[in-house]
């Protein structure tokens, strides 16, 4: 039984280690999510600031140095769903890895309370066995004494 005990905080603290991956992961994902999110506004209104100042006469320069950073902004937009998306997959990794955790936490339990009804049971067939040897003594005694008369014993 020690051994299952060991076991079961071995695998207790697997499960924790991954719960805490878990939170870790959820956390850089989250924060994938963000910055995504903040380059995607940050690209719409940069986008319809300068639609307005196209619409006044300006130079070619100014238009090709719009384009090469709208460029580079789309790369980094790219770039980061890729992010997003190896989060995600690590999120969900750890997702499988905590419940794999709990199924192993949760097996180990299961055997250690088996075991346990076990022991009960052995340890109440032990006991109805005593009582069993008990009344039989008991009843043996009680048949081995010889009936008694008013005037004693009988004759045997």
């Amino acid at each position: 039984m020690q051994a299952l005990l060991q076991l079961l905080d071995h695998e207790r603290r697997g499960r924790d280690a991954a719960l805490l991956g878990l939170r870790d992961a959820e956390g850089s994902a989250s924060q994938a999510d963000a910055q995504a999110q903040a380059l995607d506004t940050y690209r719409s209104q940069y986008v319809e600031r300068w639609s307005a100042r196209f619409r006044q006469p300006g130079s070619a320069a100014l238009l090709l140095c719009y384009q090469a950073f709208m460029d580079r902004l789309e790369q980094a937009i790219a770039q980061q769903r890729a992010i997003v998306q190896l989060a995600h997959e690590r999120l969900e990794q750890a997702r499988r890895s905590l419940l794999d955790n709990e199924r192993r936490v949760a097996s180990v339990e299961k055997l250690i309370e088996r075991r346990e009804q076990q022991e009960q049971h052995r340890a109440a067939r032990r006991e109805q066995s005593r009582s069993d040897e008990i009344a039989l003594a008991v009843h043996t005694r009680h048949n081995a004494t010889p009936p008694t008369t008013e005037h004693g014993e009988l004759p045997r």
